[in-house]
């Protein structure tokens, strides 16, 4: 059977965000339950032999129904070449035929399943998910998780930092195309007191945010680090994820995989046992929002599970 594989706009047409919010919930559940299950990713190296040009990022998951299998090359020399530096695809399969029943954008499906996991999290745990939002980043991650944020918990004020302005500023005028209020933050430190929700989506190598400072940092920010994504990559300051960890509130979307590559925690020496998996926190929410001693620090790594809760989603429209 030959599928015509969906582009990123009819994917993303199929995944609103809330309602990708609400599957992920689900999956959560079936999580819990054992009925839905998804194996380490693979890492594969390719193009040139000497160095690895490239990786080849193959991550499957099941549940009851679907089986679905994520198949993403990442380029980064690409853009060079005039095209996009991540490519892919999500073929989806009925789990008792083996029939295929759609193939997705793959780089969409990451996109906005990664937001709508950080949206989900600021819906059960911000203290304040009605004040304004601090985005750290100006790439696809923060485009994905300003539209989730704004579509899932109606923000009315955005805050932009970039290391370049230029794209700090598209980034804003996207926002206002959605109906919101959109600034162009210069020092992330003069934002921070009066925003109560905080995304990082970089790939920095250094913290992307200031230290523990009880002049900028109060016991309901919540904050969503995405972007550090390998062991030499680092968006938070060290005493900022022991502070939380100490507190009880340093959390993970999972603890697969964590340990190899959540740069942040990596280089902080954090206790994986103080880090909590979204899978149980999400039922001690109301517990861990009434914690205090440090601002909510909410730990995004990926995992299939979640590029599955898309599937399912995508497959009933």
């Amino acid at each position: 059977m030959s599928l015509v594989p969906l582009d990123a706009a009819s994917t993303a047409a199929r995944l609103p965000y809330p309602e990708l919010a609400r599957a992920i919930a689900d999956m959560l559940g079936e999580l819990r339950d054992g009925t839905a299950m998804a194996p380490p990713r693979i890492a594969l190296p390719v193009g040139d032999p000497q160095g690895g040009e490239g990786t080849l990022l193959v991550m499957p998951a099941r549940n009851r129904k679907l089986v679905m299998t994520k198949n993403i090359t990442v380029h980064p020399g690409n853009p060079q070449r005039g095209l996009p530096n991540i490519l892919g695809e999500v073929v989806i399969v009925d789990a008792h035929t083996g029939e295929r029943i759609a193939m997705l954008d793959g780089p969409t499906v990451t996109g906005r399943r990664t937001a709508a996991v950080s949206l989900l999290a600021a819906q059960s745990l911000a203290a304040r998910p009605d004040g304004e939002l601090l985005i750290v980043g100006a790439g696809v991650q923060a485009m994905t998780h300003l539209e989730a944020f704004i579509a899932g918990l109606h923000v009315r004020k955005v805050w932009l930092h970039s290391r370049t302005r230029g794209k700090a500023e598209a980034l804003a005028a996207h926002a206002r195309s959605l109906g919101v209020e959109a600034e162009v933050a210069d020092d992330v430190a003069a934002v921070l007191p009066g925003v109560s929700m905080v995304v990082t989506v970089t790939s920095s190598r250094s913290p992307v945010l200031p230290d523990l400072d009880s002049r900028l940092w109060r016991d309901d920010h919540f904050i969503a680090a995405v972007g550090a994504f390998r062991p030499d990559m680092c968006e938070l300051p060290p005493a900022l994820c022991h502070a939380a960890a100490d507190s009880g509130r340093l959390l993970a979307d999972t603890l697969f995989g964590i340990e190899e590559e959540a740069g942040d925690l990596l280089q902080a020496g954090v206790d994986w046992a103080t880090v909590q998996p979204f899978e149980t926190a999400i039922l001690q929410a109301d517990a861990i929002r009434a914690r205090t001693g440090s601002p909510l620090v909410f730990k995004s790594v990926g995992y299939a599970l979640w590029d599955l809760a898309a599937c399912v989603l995508a497959s009933e429209g």
